[in-house]
């Protein structure tokens, strides 16, 4: 008979194998520094507690063939010490033999002790089975957002996610975007790409800081949320330290935003790598400011030679982004469940911070590579 327990050390290389078959559609075996992640990620973890652990579906014949991942979040709700649980890696291989496998994994992690269960990378099978055991799915927090920048590296930078010959077009590209951007009026705003001058984000001013900059900043800039995460200082150092190793992605560049009076109004973490569509991990703004980020984000960005930007939406951030060209994908729902109706509806009401850093993005699973 089948049964569902928590994740054990000696079922890492089993899981490994079945993220890297059913999730990144490659039938080589897993490599070894993968194991080696998964087991940091979902066992080592500063925070994790061990009455609320990741699980696996183990099927009649004693095989691992379902796991769903689990990582604490430590959050707050007007003061009061909440355990958030984020669910990733949902998955089930022979469905066709137990096809209720992946429910009984879902039911079983939102039984758990946690008070808030949430993913941000729910695909429309998963956010279904949500719905079925109380789920919501939040629609202000379910999109992508894209900002295309320099529009023919844009589409070499695409092209090239298929095959990398495409990118001896970029020289090519470089000049017909030089040509493009150039003759953009100052400031003109364009779906199809940014003038040469840049998004104009006035007198505001930027500066690169480090991670433990842009961790201090976090705090004041969520305080205004009923709900939001409240991490120990460890903990925000292991997610920003995990979030830094994903070459392929560019360097993680931080950056806090200051008015024309010198007051710190917001920061941006995003991937940077040249040619590229940067991705965007976090934009924190105080209320009314968020628009003068966004475009101190979007120049700053350009400055790096950046042909576009992408990241995950946040209701608060909405507003602005619609008189910026930008562009707005479904790509993934954000879930949430509690049995809390106070909870339920903050998160409903779009008064959690939920998304970026807390969620999943940074880690190492969602862009990383291992070998």
């Amino acid at each position: 008979m089948s049964t569902i327990r928590a994740l054990e050390a000696g079922d890492l290389q089993a899981v490994a194998g079945m993220f890297q078959r059913v999730l990144r559609k490659d039938g080589t075996e897993a490599p070894a520094s993968l194991v080696e992640y998964m087991k940091r990620f979902y066992l080592d973890a500063p925070g994790g507690s061990g009455d609320l652990r990741s699980l696996v579906h183990v099927n009649d014949a004693g095989r691992v063939s379902g796991f769903v991942g689990v990582h604490t979040l430590p959050m707050t709700f007007n003061g009061r010490q909440l355990r958030a649980a984020a669910c990733s890696s949902l998955m089930v291989e022979d469905h066709e033999r137990d096809p209720m496998a992946g429910a009984r994994l879902l039911k079983a992690f939102l039984d758990g002790p946690q008070d808030i269960s949430f993913s941000e990378t729910a695909n429309d099978i998963s956010a279904r089975l949500w719905t079925r055991l109380r789920g919501v799915v939040l629609p202000q927090y379910s999109l992508d957002w894209v900002r295309v920048m320099r529009p023919s590296t844009f589409m070499v930078s695409l092209l090239a996610n298929r095959t990398g010959l495409a990118r001896i077009l970029n020289p090519f590209a470089h000049a017909l975007d030089r040509f493009y951007c150039r003759r953009m009026k100052h400031n003109e705003r364009r779906w199809s790409g940014v003038a040469a001058d840049g998004a104009g984000h006035g007198a505001f001013r930027t500066a690169d800081i480090d991670s433990d900059a842009f961790a201090k900043l976090i705090e004041p800039f969520t305080a205004h949320f009923a709900l939001r995460p409240d991490w120990t200082e460890s903990q925000l150092d292991h997610i920003l330290t995990d979030a830094a190793q994903k070459p392929d992605l560019g360097e993680l560049v931080y950056v806090s935003v200051a008015s024309p009076t010198g007051t710190n109004v917001g920061a941006f973490a995003y991937y940077a790598r040249p040619d590229r569509i940067g991705r965007v991990l976090q934009i924190l703004a105080l209320s009314g400011q968020a628009g003068s980020v966004i475009d101190c984000l979007i120049d700053h960005a350009a400055a790096r030679r950046v042909c576009g930007l992408r990241g995950r939406i946040q209701p608060a951030l909405l507003e602005a982004m619609l008189g910026r060209r930008i562009a707005f994908v479904p790509v993934a729902s954000t879930v949430v469940h509690s049995r809390d109706p106070a909870l339920m509806d903050a998160m409903k009401n779009s008064q959690v911070f939920l998304n970026g850093l807390a969620g999943e993005q940074w880690s190492q699973l969602i862009g990383g590579r291992f070998t």
